[in-house]
């Protein structure tokens, strides 16, 4: 199988751990990995504000990098979900919408391409898990409280599977943080006090780490904690699934 790795801005700049788990993951779970070293930006910030025109470069360079993958996976679900909504190549249509099918959330792809039943990772620390608004209510990763179908969360499923590690979730384990792109520029304040609301949650039941699949949703959170001067930490899935501590 070959695997294309896709890693956003946020996490190429800001985290670059994470885009070495996810890696490091892929390769135990036995993928054959390829980093296209010519990739940047998804297009997500500008389709998000209004001007999707301005990404057009945007995907020719993606369809560009990663054409010829069997699946292109990456550790973001709002980056990926762009992805599968919004990739189009007038010059490369068949490649473009090839990608749109085989791009994956990395947890997505772990339970429904990958179909992991166990993993040999150990994280023994209490953890809280926030699900993202784009992965749970656009690429389906877990159920939403305003629908009345069967609860399942892929994200739980896989922690389910870590050594050691106590799961725990807030009451109102599907509200959004607040980060929200550029939400939190433009309407910071409301951006700041639903991200506080989150932590409170978490925070109510003594977690030691905050996790879930977009790094964006967590530095918000982190930064909260922060400035708290909380001793909660914030931790991307990736690095969780492939850990041994």
């Amino acid at each position: 199988m070959k695997v294309g790795l896709f890693i956003p801005c946020y996490i190429d700049q800001f985290y670059p751990q994470v885009g070495i788990a996810t890696l490091q993951l892929l390769e135990k779970l036995g993928c054959n990995v390829s980093f296209p070293l010519n990739q940047t930006c998804c297009g997500q910030p500008m389709a998000n504000s209004g001007f999707a025109a301005l990404s057009k470069n945007c995907d020719k360079n993606f369809v560009a990098n990663f054409r010829g993958f069997d699946y292109i996976v990456g550790p973001s679900g709002s980056c990926v979900l762009h992805l599968k909504e919004h990739l189009h190549d007038e010059q490369h249509p068949g490649e473009a919408e090839h990608i749109r099918k085989h791009v994956y959330e990395l947890t997505e792809f772990l339970v429904d391409i990958l179909k992991i039943e166990k993993l040999n990772a150990s994280f023994s620390h209490k953890v809280g898990l926030h699900n993202s608004c784009h992965g749970q209510r656009g690429l389906h990763l877990s159920s939403m409280s305003e629908r009345m179908l069967p609860a399942f969360s892929k994200p739980q499923q896989l922690l389910s599977m870590v050594k050691g590690l106590e799961l725990s979730l807030p009451v109102r384990s599907d509200e959004c943080c607040g980060f929200g792109g550029t939400f939190c520029v433009f309407e910071e304040a409301v951006s700041v006090k639903m991200g506080k609301d989150r932590i409170t949650e978490h925070s109510a039941n003594k977690v030691e780490y905050i996790t879930g699949g977009d790094v964006s949703c967590l530095m918000h959170l982190e930064g909260i904690l922060k400035r708290n001067g909380s001793s909660v930490k914030t931790i991307h899935i990736a690095e969780i699934l492939n850990s041994n501590a």
